[in-house]
């Protein structure tokens, strides 16, 4: 593994950026006013990175407050005028591309390279795509439906959205939550998670240069039960928006639900990887490793479950465990570097723990290691044999771990993969159309992928079934979400008494 820290170019300077506090409120940088501070720390190498003040109630009620003030006069602009400010903001998120690509790496431990080609890239297209959809915010078409008068339908925007976003991909989440949400004429605060709180910062910066209104983006850097809760909970909140576990996600529903708010919800997962007997093995292999990997295995869409054919089993587990053998750990910003560090220390001993006790009842193949060295790494993990009931296969482990069981019958394996509360993504690996397809009809998931696992792009939903959520990021279906719908309905007949008055007037 290389050598965290030694021989790598400058990381990010974040004490130096974000000197003036780590909330952004009404268009400018403050401190916290909770009397307690937060320490973001690299994962990669457990230093310190930035020291600030986190979000209080007060905070978060003066950014409720901006956000209320802002409302009005973004909500009035024309589509075209909100198109042309997001269509800046994507040319001020491409010029400063590396900053995000650092400051990304820096706090969540991810590879520069994974930065640089993946989460930055695809906020900026993100944001392009709802310029674009920023003015195609349309009802239905007006009609006569009762024949005496004109109806039409009005998308309106709900008004403050206060957001919560996770720590395993904070830019992109971040944009997720605000970019249909001010596309629609929404203002919003976004509580990003305390431990990543850097790009979301930069995010809300780049939003004001590119000349959106101060007030429409707020960020407010909290703990989830102070500022988190507050935010969920306040009066002058209209919707709000939540990704993380289904645990955390309960408590923000039952928050809401009390202030009658619009809610949605992105929550966990456990992605199964089916891979019927037809199918290519080595583009199997290799699309689970990577599936399984990807953001060292922090990702609700990773394939966590791979189901694999009787017939090609053993191959497949040969195969996996040799190419997660060749994936390289290092430092994040170190060129040939492969995987990152875990979020922290807890987080992968959290996976450290779900492994020794899998040890107990299934096989560990490769991995199942904590490297020597300061960072949170965890060796890349593949568990054969365990049972269908076990921990390892129906826990989220949220980690570099891959679990391979075999079936036999299509329908079998159809069973197993919806054999978990969640549905929020799954692959099918066939040859054969109809068996893919059986797959994609029967599998009960947000999101099936046809032989690949991951790729997302702006132009389509994300969001699942069952334990995983409702509602939908990304895409125009995510204005679903954020736009109230109104009936409008003109008379046309011009008659004081109508035909219905005989209900309260008498008889004609």
């Amino acid at each position: 593994m290389h050598n965290p820290g030694k021989s790598i170019p400058e990381r990010f300077p974040a004490h130096e950026r974000f000197a003036a506090g780590a909330q952004y409120i009404a268009g400018r940088f403050t401190q916290g006013t909770s009397g307690r501070t937060y320490a973001v720390v690299d994962p990669a190498t457990g230093e310190e990175v930035l020291s600030y003040e986190l979000a209080g109630v007060a905070d978060v009620d003066a950014a409720v407050a901006a956000a209320r003030a802002a409302f009005p006069g973004w909500a009035g602009a024309t589509p075209g005028e909100r198109s042309d400010a997001l269509h800046k903001l994507a040319a001020v998120l491409a010029e400063r591309a590396e900053d995000f690509a650092r400051a990304e790496s820096l706090q969540c431990g991810k590879p520069l390279k994974l930065t640089r080609e993946f989460d930055v890239p695809g906020t900026i297209d993100n944001t392009a795509f709802f310029a674009g959809a920023a003015r195609h915010l349309q009802g239905q078409s007006a009609g006569e439906y009762s024949g005496d008068h004109t109806s039409y339908v009005r998308r309106e925007p709900i008004g403050v959205v206060g957001s919560i976003a996770p720590w395993n991909y904070p830019l992109q989440m971040a944009a997720w939550k605000i970019l249909p949400a001010i596309a629609a004429g929404n203002t919003i605060v976004l509580k990003p998670a305390e431990l990543t709180p850097l790009t979301s910062l930069l995010f809300a910066e780049a939003c004001t240069e590119a000349g959106i209104p101060d007030g429409v983006v707020n960020i407010v850097t909290g703990t989830g039960k102070e500022a988190g809760e507050h935010l969920v909970g306040h009066p002058d909140v209209a919707m709000t928006s939540f990704t993380g576990s289904t645990a955390v996600g309960k408590r923000v529903a039952e928050i809401a639900t009390a202030t009658v708010k619009r809610i949605h919800l992105e929550l966990g997962g456990k992605a199964p990887f089916v891979v019927f007997d037809d199918a290519d093995l080595e583009a199997a292999a290799n699309g689970a490793v990577a599936g399984a990997l990807i953001n060292t295995g922090q990702d609700c869409t990773a394939a966590t479950r791979a189901y694999v054919q009787r017939p090609l089993y053993e191959a497949f587990v040969e195969r996996t465990a040799a190419l997660m053998e060749s994936v390289r750990l290092g430092d994040p910003f170190a060129a040939g570097t492969d995987l990152g560090p875990l979020i922290s220390h807890a987080q992968r001993d959290r996976v450290a723990g779900f492994v020794e006790r899998a040890r107990a009842y299934a096989r560990v193949v490769t991995g199942g290691e904590i490297p020597d060295g300061k960072g949170a790494y965890y060796r890349p993990t593949l568990i054969a044999d365990a049972a269908q009931d076990s921990e390892i296969v129906q826990s989220e482990i949220f980690g570099p771990v891959l679990v391979v069981l075999p079936f036999d019958s299509d329908d079998e394996g159809i069973a197993l993969a919806n054999d978990t509360p969640y549905g929020l993504a799954a692959s099918a690996w066939s040859r054969d159309v109809y068996r893919a397809n059986r797959a994609t009809r029967e599998i009960k998931a947000g999101c099936v992928w046809v032989n690949d696992h991951i790729p997302i792009i702006s132009e389509m939903p994300h969001g699942g079934y069952k334990a995983s959520g409702f509602g939908k990021d990304m895409s125009a279906y995510s204005f679903e979400e954020y736009t109230q719908i109104k009936h409008v309905m003109f008379d046309n007949t011009a008659v004081a008494r109508k035909d219905w008055h005989r209900t309260i007037f008498g008889d004609r």
